[in-house]
């Protein structure tokens, strides 16, 4: 057994690592122990992340996504700024690129604004100063959008873990968690771990973790393959900064766009595929478990029945770099196949109910003294040390019931 803590942590992602640094602040002198299956932090949705400082603007007003994103995007980069973590505030255009576009796009301004996100309207002169190279009939401008590296963000996370005197283990794969009279004990390939709280950060895995304690989350993960490529140094002039489509509401996913990093590159994409594993990078990485767990699951049929057409469309992209740049044209029409070279994909932890509905919001459930972060999609990351007081702050209060509802928002 390795010691008595007062709350183990299990994922080193972003949201897990702002939640045990937020406890140390929140309590110093605490005993807050970190667990990964991995050698090191941000090995999986953290560190294959596009690096976007999201603005807030695409989320419904009172939402958990809009409220956490606008705090956390200013949290974020006040601790990027006293850690030296470069970041930039470069700005973004969402663009329309025809007239069936509009009423979708005022209706994301409209959004900005109830959320507080500076934004406006833009014609295609503006445009065009902003990004030469893009296509569209109108836009909306976002200068506060930005970008970051966080995985340099949990880097530094850690390290400050460590400072206040957390414990990073790595190298502890899951694999059990019983509950006794005043705590959980988790066992884990590196031993055996006691906790008088236990926090599920697991991300790809989140829904398994609370299985093993007995919980029953609402809904299922189930993986998406997002594919990236990057421009040619020669292509990267195309892009200015942050280039996005309006998004198609019935999706989560904001459609391939192009993002300048902090390290001067642009990537392209995602598209959005069933991946095969939950850490499925490739079309080769396929794990049989994973996949029944997929192909076994109600929701997933239902989601499948519905947008099977959307969902052909994607794969055809995976498949070919021709068809992925085709649809990057739809933004910059100068784009050509050959400026396009394979970066790496991440994969999504889409939390899917059982009724085939995709959960859209952030969504933590709270029982006993085990918390699950059921779902966070993007804009997660932007909104990880937000996430992390919220989180902080339901494990501290005095009471401990039971069991706790459903939390979103």
């Amino acid at each position: 057994m390795n010691g008595r803590a007062d709350a183990v942590v299990i994922g080193a992602g972003i949201v897990g690592l702002a939640t045990a640094w937020t406890l140390l602040q929140r309590r110093p002198g605490s005993h807050v122990v970190v667990l990964d299956k991995e050698d090191g932090p941000a090995r999986h949705q953290t560190g294959r992340n596009s690096g976007v400082l999201h603005s807030g603007i695409y989320y419904k007003p009172g939402s958990a996504k809009a409220r956490n994103c606008r705090e956390g995007k200013a949290m974020m980069e006040a601790f990027c700024e006293q850690e030296g973590v470069p970041f930039e505030r470069c700005g973004k255009v969402i663009v329309a690129i025809d007239e069936p576009e509009l009423p979708r796009l005022e209706a994301i301004l409209e959004r900005g604004k109830a959320n507080g996100v500076a934004c406006e309207r833009i014609g295609v002169e503006r445009l065009h100063e902003l990004e030469p190279h893009a296509a569209g009939i109108a836009a909306v401008h976002v200068p506060e959008a930005g970008i970051v590296s966080y995985g340099a963000v949990c880097e530094r996370l850690a390290a400050r873990i460590a400072e206040a005197g957390g414990q990073l283990r790595y190298g502890a794969r899951v694999r059990g968690l019983r509950a006794h009279a005043d705590g959980i004990v988790i066992e884990t390939t590196a031993g055996e771990f006691d906790a008088a709280q236990v926090v599920n950060c697991a991300g790809l895995h989140t829904d398994r973790v609370a299985a093993l304690a007995g919980n029953r989350p609402p809904a299922r993960i189930v993986p998406f393959r997002g594919e990236y490529f990057l421009l040619s140094e020669e292509a990267r002039g195309l892009c200015r900064n942050l280039i996005y489509p309006v998004p198609d509401p019935a999706f989560p996913f904001l459609g391939v766009h192009f993002t300048r990093r902090v390290d001067n590159s642009v990537e392209c994409g995602p598209n959005a595929v069933l991946a095969l594993a939950r850490e499925g990078y490739t079309w080769g990485d396929i794990n049989l478990r994973d996949l029944a767990g997929t192909f076994g699951y109600p929701g997933f049929w239902k989601l499948a029945a519905k947008h099977w057409r959307t969902g052909f469309g994607e794969v055809h992209r995976s498949l070919s770099k021709r068809a992925f740049a085709k649809a990057l044209q739809r933004l910059v029409p100068e784009i050509r196949a050959e400026h396009l070279s394979p970066a790496p994909a991440g994969v999504r932890a889409q939390a899917l109910l059982r009724d085939g509905g995709l959960v859209d919001d952030f969504l933590l459930q709270h029982e006993g003294r085990m918390l699950d972060v059921c779902n966070a999609p993007s804009p997660a990351a932007t909104s990880a040390l937000a996430i992390g007081a919220t989180v902080a702050g339901k494990l501290l209060e005095p009471d401990i019931s039971p069991v706790r509802p459903s939390w979103t928002g």
